[in-house]
C-alpha cells in the first residue's frame, strides 16, 4: 500500500510539473527511503544490556524485534513452564503409548508456517503421482504474500520427486506451490485434500489455505501437529526426504545443491526419523520431530518460539529432562 500511494504521489508531481521530472523522481525516492526506514525502525527497537565477557562486563546494544507473534497477542508468552522453554507452545509425546510428557498450551490453534508442507508432502506420497514427472516452477509460484527469496527460477524444472526432497528438506516455498499446483484439480483440490487428511487424523484445531504455509491462515494446534507427525512417520519418503542433511538435485539440468533448515538432523548426538521447521512473523520460529531418546520414541513439537536458535535450545532442554528420569521406560531398568 504504501508504494502504492507513493507511486501516485509521484505521478501527481511530475503531472504539475512536467518541467522537473528528475527532481520530482528525486524527491519522491527520498521520501520512499525515509518511510522504509522509519516502517523498519517501528518493527525494531535499541536495548542497552549488561554482559560480562572473559570475566569483564560491559555494556553492548542490541537491535530487538518488536513485530508481535500471534501467540503474544493471544497472551501466551505469560505461560511458563518448569523448563523455562522459549516457545510459547510445546507438546512431547511418547509415540508408542500416546503418554503425554510435557504439555503448554498445546490445544491453542496457531500459524504454523512450513510446517504445513509435512501434510503437503504427505497428500503427495499418498496421491501416488508419478515421482519422475518433470514440473516446472511458474509465475503463479511466487510468493507475493511474504516476498520471500527463493533459489528456484520461474521456468525451473525438476521431477516432483525433487520438489518434494527441497520443500521438506530445504523448506522451498515455489517447489511446494508447484506440488500443490500439478495435483488433479489444481491447488484448490489439493489444499481440500489437505483439509480432508486432517479431518481424519482428528486434527479439529487445524485449517490449510496453502501448500507452503505462507499464510497466517494455516493453523494447527501442537496436540494436532503430533497426531500428523505421527501418522506421516509412517512413510518411508517422508522419514529420508525430511533428515537428508543435503543433498544436490537436478534444476534444469543443472545440479544445485540444498541443505537442511535444521541443523539437527546432521548431529551425531540426536537420533531424528521426522522433521519439518517453519517460520514466518505471525507463527515464530516453529518445530516439530519425531526422535529416539534413549530407546523410546518421542514426538516434540515447539511453536511460537523467539530468535532463531531457540526452537533448537528447547529441543535440547526437552531432551535433557527427559533423560534426567531414572525409569523403566527411559531404559534405566
Amino acid at each position: 500500500m504504501v508504494k502504492l500511494a507513493l507511486s501516485a504521489l509521484a505521478a501527481t508531481m511530475l503531472l504539475a510539473f512536467p518541467g522537473s521530472d528528475a527532481l520530482a523522481a528525486s524527491k519522491t525516492k527520498a521520501a520512499a527511503v525515509k518511510k522504509v526506514k522509519k516502517a523498519q525502525d517501528d518493527d525494531e527497537r535499541v536495548v542497552r544490556r549488561l554482559v560480562t565477557v572473559n570475566g569483564k562486563r560491559k555494556y553492548i546494544t542490541q537491535k530487538v524485534s518488536t513485530l508481535s507473534t500471534m501467540g503474544d497477542k493471544a497472551g501466551l508468552a505469560q505461560t511458563h513452564d518448569p523448563l523455562d522453554l522459549k516457545s510459547n507452545v510445546a507438546f512431547v509425546l511418547d509415540q508408542e503409548n500416546a503418554e503425554v510428557l510435557f504439555e503448554k498450551n498445546a490445544n491453542v490453534a496457531l500459524p504454523i508456517a512450513s510446517i504445513t508442507k509435512l501434510m503437503t508432502g504427505l497428500i503427495v506420497v499418498e496421491a501416488k503421482q508419478d515421482m519422475d514427472e518433470v514440473l516446472t516452477v511458474t509465475d503463479d509460484d511466487v510468493d507475493r504474500e511474504k516476498h520471500s527469496s527463493s533459489r528456484l527460477k520461474v521456468g525451473s524444472k525438476l521431477t516432483r520427486a525433487d520438489m518434494l526432497h527441497i520443500a521438506l528438506m530445504s523448506s522451498e516455498n515455489r517447489a511446494a506451490s508447484a506440488l500443490g499446483r500439478n495435483y488433479p484439480g489444481g491447488l484448490p483440490a489439493f489444499v481440500e485434500a489437505m483439509n480432508a487428511k486432517a479431518r481424519e487424523l482428528g486434527m479439529s484445531d487445524t485449517h490449510y489455505v496453502d501448500s507452503n504455509g505462507l499464510s497466517s491462515r494455516n493453523v494447527a494446534s501442537a496436540r494436532d501437529l503430533s497426531k500428523l507427525v505421527a501418522y506421516a512417520h509412517n512413510q518411508p519418503l517422508l522419514r529420508q526426504y525430511s533428515t537428508d542433511p543435503r543433498s544436490v538435485v537436478e534444476v534444469s539440468g543443472k545440479p544445485m545443491q540444498f541443505a537442511t533448515t535444521n541443523g539437527l538432523v546432521a548431529s551425531p548426538n540426536w537420533e531424528i526419523g521426522l522433521q519439518k521447521t517453519g517460520f514466518i512473523n505471525e507463527a515464530g520460529r516453529c518445530l516439530v520431530m519425531q526422535a529416539m531418546i534413549q530407546g523410546r520414541s518421542v514426538i516434540m513439537v515447539f511453536l511460537d518460539s523467539k530468535g532463531k536458535l531457540s526452537r533448537i535450545a528447547d529441543a535440547g532442554r526437552m531432551r535433557k529432562w527427559l533423560e534426567s528420569f531414572k525409569t523403566p521406560s527411559f531404559g534405566q531398568g
